[in-house]
């Protein structure tokens, strides 16, 4: 007999029927701690449906089929009619068409509505990342409107709804949802929206401008509206600009390309012209549009947490159910000790990104219901959290990419495409420099902001000695602000790694929140993951294994 040379042995199978959502343990516990009781059935009902359809393999078809096939742009129609349109995959709108309908665009109408939203947001990212970026945006862009309470009453109830309608046939006000982007960047301006050079002129009725000008990226252009930044006469100010106009008729939006990038393949991102004709209507007072925006701005910072965190999570999962199938050198490469060193200092990672975001979307909760402590912590710990944690995420992703070796590195086992997008959470929105120095202006210019970082904190000293050693070091470095942007980065790091280590420390098992310490406070970690303290670290990699149903 001739012997088979294609039996396959030793190969992992598909990670998929699985619930994302109650097969996280950091997630579903901190969502349950802080959850409004009222709505905990409720509310944990709907993420574990959401959370089985993310771990369906119907699911991850829709993320392989929506990154292999990028959109395109049709620039004419067959006759030669402009119509700046861009096309994409079926399994595009289905997994926008999912979130949606979850409530992913609508964390502002419901009781703990931004932690509902959160952890959805997290377990359905987990599935396909690029559909996140207009699904953050439509969400982002509420509190904004709100600035002109007009145009909020007309379009809110479009941007919340759990309907998905793409196309633009007719104007948004004729559809049963809406999604909305945003347009900041320019070729000159980059972070530095002041340098823009848009330029926006009374149109004749009061609050319509046309716009004139050139965004160097403007994502998800399809979408129904998008905010931007336009000079008008006195100053800079934020307008919404319609792609369908309200008479039905097209809006000057001229899309001029597409941009080729690392990742986020299935969502597209473009640079647009407003030509002149472009119609705007103004949000908030005239020369005020960087207070107007800022409010999509915060929002959309605490997404790139999340969706980072989500990176992160399905990473860790992905690298711990291979080394749970994969046998090498006589037994599981789980039970090999320095795998479940490797695989435990990862699991670290993930559960203090998620913990982090979990808080952040609590205090936004508690921020809108009219709390200072609460409003006074984010505007310090949510540019400490999107600097960190978003630039944790790449070596996450290629650690756990190198758990499964070779075949890590091919496309089927989804790490190439996690590698490929960790890095744009930390650019989008303001890269680490832009953060780090929002931070200090949080810092000398707000004295509330720090006091309510130290509440936070607080309520865990004396529970840890390296914690407590780590929150001395770090009001010693406070003490002296001489010279502090050169150091604002050393500052904005270890303001996340004490907040985080607070949160472990109070909320975590007794071997997570250890293990976190003695590595990220106490210094007892080398250069790369798998370099905790001796001991036993199964547990660590136990909680953060996400089990098949029927494993």
């Amino acid at each position: 007999m001739t012997p088979s040379t294609h039996a396959v042995t030793n190969q992992v199978p598909p990670l998929v029927d699985y619930d994302v959502f109650t097969r996280d343990a950091a997630l579903a516990e901190g969502f349950a701690r802080q959850v409004a009781p009222e709505v905990a059935e409720e509310a944990t009902a709907e993420l574990r449906d959401l959370g089985r359809s993310a771990g369906s393999a119907e699911a991850a078809e829709w993320g392989r089929l929506a990154n292999e096939n990028p959109p395109a742009l049709r620039v004419f129609d067959a006759v030669g009619h402009r119509i700046d349109e861009v096309e994409f995959h079926p399994a595009w709108h289905l997994l926008l068409e999912r979130a949606v309908g979850a409530g992913l665009t609508d964390a502002w109408s419901r009781p703990s509505g931004q932690l509902r939203r959160t952890a959805g947001f997290m377990v359905w990212s987990q599935v396909e990342a690029g559909h996140g970026c207009p699904v953050s945006m439509t969400h982002a862009a509420v509190p904004a409107l709100r600035a002109a309470p007009e145009l909020a009453a007309v379009w809110e109830p479009l941007l919340t709804s759990r309907s998905y309608e793409p196309g633009l046939v007719r104007p948004a006000t004729a559809k049963a949802g809406a999604l909305a982007g945003m347009g900041m960047t320019e070729k000159q301006g980059g972070s530095d929206v002041r340098a823009n050079t848009t330029r926006a002129e009374p149109a004749g009725e009061p609050g319509l401008f046309r716009l004139t000008g050139h965004k160097w990226f403007c994502s998800a252009p399809m979408s129904d509206a998008f905010l931007v930044l336009a000079q008008a006469p006195a100053g800079l100010s934020c307008f919404l600009l319609p792609r369908v106009l309200p008479d039905g008729q097209r809006n000057a939006f001229r899309i001029q390309r597409l941009k080729d990038k690392l990742g986020n393949r299935s969502n597209a991102s473009s640079e647009v012209e407003f030509d002149g004709e472009t119609l705007a209507w103004l949000v908030g007072e005239e020369g005020r549009g960087v207070r107007t925006i800022i409010e999509m701005v915060a929002a959309t910072r605490i997404d790139c947490v999340t969706g980072s965190a989500a990176i992160m999570r399905q990473a860790v999962v992905r690298a711990i159910h291979h080394a749970a199938h994969r046998s090498a050198f006589g037994g599981p490469l789980i039970d090999k000790p320095l795998m479940t060193n490797v695989l435990a200092d990862l699991a670290l990672e993930s559960e203090a990104a998620t913990a982090l975001a979990l808080r952040l979307a609590s205090a936004a909760d508690a921020a809108a219901a009219g709390s200072a402590q609460d409003r006074h912590l984010l505007r310090l710990a949510v540019p400490a959290a999107k600097y960190w944690v978003t630039k944790r995420c790449t070596p996450v992703a290629a650690e756990a990419l190198e758990c499964l070796g070779g075949n890590g590195y091919v496309e089927e086992s989804g790490l190439p495409r996690l590698l490929r997008e960790s890095p744009l959470n930390s650019l989008w929105e303001g890269s680490g420099n832009v953060q780090a120095l929002d931070a200090l202006r949080a810092l000398t210019r707000e004295p509330g902001a720090l006091n309510a970082y130290l509440t936070e904190v607080g309520a865990a000293t004396g529970a840890d000695h390296r914690l407590d050693a780590a929150l001395k070091d770090l009001l010693t470095e406070l003490s002296d602000l001489e010279g502090v942007e050169a150091r604002a980065r050393r500052i904005v790091e270890r303001l996340a790694l004490v907040l985080q280590g607070a949160l472990l420390v109070r909320h975590a098992p007794p071997e997570v929140a250890d293990a976190f310490c003695a590595s990220r406070l106490g210094g007892d970690w080398g250069g790369s993951f798998g370099t905790l303290p001796g001991g036993d670290l199964s547990a660590v990699v136990e909680r953060a294994r996400a089990v098949p149903e029927e494993g």
